[in-house]
């Protein structure tokens, strides 16, 4: 009875694997597909005969992603009125039948035309914008490049804004992304290979990278983590970041994102990796470094002198952000001795009515000056930046009148929050803001000494980070002398002559 059901189970799965294939048959055929995508109303069956025959054929393709009008002009067109004029140059058509070969070389006039041989890669065509091509008598079905996606224009980065510098970011289409990196120039070296993600949505990745540049190794550990990633749907780029990185446990990016194809073809040409998604605007780029969170494109574009001055003033910045508020909190809790006597003094006077330790006050105005942030970020533009000028001044203003924080806080406080709207990278300046409570607490407990504890801590972490294989703090460890010629500072691009030695691993003239 067992062997009987067995038997049974195993034909009508056999039978239903052969139904999955193309037969010829077009009633069979178009029933088939009708039951593996009907049930979407969005899908368009137009059936029709072949101009001038009894042949009958049907279109499917989904209303809103394919092109209509290519589909009218270049398809429709040719089959059911060009076709009569040329049915007698296919010797297949005194038979009744017409071969798909005839079809796709004399009669459509559209430039991507590919087959399927199974329903599962026909619906997944038709639901990513292609147009199927059913024809009586021919076994498989033409799949027709009619692809025709809802994109905004190429515009300005809202994210990286730049006083100097070309005004053009990436969008949402993975083949507008890939065709500003071929228009930076004419390389013939630049590889793009394309991937697809996601289990249940599938998207299309690609890698780039400039072949005679990139490590090959490089290259292969990208293409290795890209195909680990299993997961339904990957929605943004974001979560390939999650997936490749090295240390998810660590609070610094590992991965850089970015909107600027300026930026990434730079990061090309250093040897580095590039990875797009389509639907989003932000690329990736590993492996990155420290130094490269702190660094703008702007950097290169202007002169060495106001550059290099600009970036020692950017990396003083990112310490004030860090380390403002542990600081004040260390020095007025623990070592009042070392502020000079009339300004400690004058701090005094200020805390004399304010009810609250050092740490609780500092807490105070750094999670209001968080919220006003992050309130301010998610108001529409209009909106947003006024209420967090208004927001941010009303409080200060409050909290001194009610002797609830010192009135040196708050300028302690608005300093912090000043310097790290410096740092050129949002991910980075999100690490630079957790870190800052964690100091303060190391502050709260130990003084001054846990700021340097918390600071060690910071730099043993730092030491052992990699990016896909690369020293996160490269070129401080393993120290490289020439390569500092652009990490703290800037110098003349025409003492920049040769590439980093971490990335590049032969020793390359730019």
């Amino acid at each position: 009875m067992k062997q009987h059901e067995n038997e049974k189970s195993k034909t009508l799965s056999s039978a239903q694997a052969s139904l999955e294939h193309f037969t010829g048959n077009f009633a069979l055929d178009l029933e088939l597909v009708r039951e593996a995508i009907g049930h979407n109303s969005d899908v368009h069956f137009r059936e029709f005969h072949i101009g001038g025959t009894g042949i009958c054929a049907a279109l499917i393709f989904v209303d809103g992603l394919s092109d209509k009008e290519l589909i009218d002009k270049h398809i429709m067109k040719s089959l059911m009125v060009s076709f009569s004029e040329k049915n007698n140059e296919d010797p297949s058509f005194g038979q009744g039948t017409v071969s798909k070969e005839f079809i796709k070389n004399q009669v459509l006039t559209i430039s991507e035309v590919t087959e399927a041989h199974h329903v599962k890669d026909l619906v997944s065509k038709i639901l990513t914008g292609s147009t199927a091509l059913l024809v009586d008598g021919v076994q498989n079905v033409l799949i027709l490049g009619t692809t025709k996606g809802k994109s905004r224009s190429i515009e300005e980065p809202s994210s990286e804004p730049l006083v100097r510098g070309p005004r053009v970011g990436f969008t949402e289409s993975l083949s507008d992304n890939t065709a500003l990196l071929r228009q930076h120039g004419d390389n013939y070296n630049l590889s793009i290979i394309k991937f697809q993600v996601g289990l249940r949505s599938k998207k299309e990745l690609v890698i780039a990278y400039i072949k005679d540049m990139a490590d090959p190794a490089l290259v292969e550990e990208v293409q290795e983590r890209i195909k680990k990633i299993k997961i339904d749907d990957v929605p943004e780029s974001g979560y390939v970041e999650q997936l490749i990185e090295d240390n998810y446990l660590s609070p610094f990016t590992q991965v850089q994102n970015t909107e600027r194809p300026d930026r990434v073809y730079s990061a090309l040409m250093e040897g580095r990796v590039a990875i797009l998604l389509d639907g989003t605007p932000f690329a990736l780029i590993v492996p990155v470094s420290f130094s490269m969170m702190l660094h703008s494109p702007e950097d290169y574009y202007d002169r060495w002198l106001p550059s290099f001055l600009i970036r020692l003033l950017r990396y003083f910045a990112a310490l004030i952000s860090l380390f403002g508020p542990s600081l004040y909190i260390s020095f007025v809790s623990f070592h009042q001795g070392m502020i000079p006597t009339k300004l400690a003094l004058s701090i005094m006077g200020t805390r004399e009515g304010v009810p609250f330790p050092a740490i609780i006050e500092a807490l105070i105005m750094e999670i209001a000056i968080e919220i006003l942030r992050e309130g301010g970020l998610r108001l529409p533009k209009p909106i947003g930046p006024a209420m967090g000028i208004v927001g941010g001044l009303v409080i200060g203003e409050a909290a001194v009148q009610a002797g609830i924080v010192s009135p040196i806080l708050v300028i302690v406080v608005a300093l912090t929050a000043i310097s790290s709207f410096t740092v050129p990278q949002y991910s980075a300046g999100i690490t630079f803001r957790m870190l800052r409570f964690v100091a303060m607490f190391f502050a709260a407990v130990f003084g001054l000494y846990g700021v340097v504890l918390f600071f060690l801590f910071l730099c043993s972490h730092l030491v052992r980070l990699k990016s896909f294989g690369v020293p996160y703090i490269t070129p401080i460890v393993p120290y490289r002398a020439s390569d500092w010629k652009d990490f703290m500072i800037r110098m003349p691009l025409l003492k920049m002559k040769r590439l980093r030695k971490a990335i590049h691993k032969k020793d390359s003239i730019r």
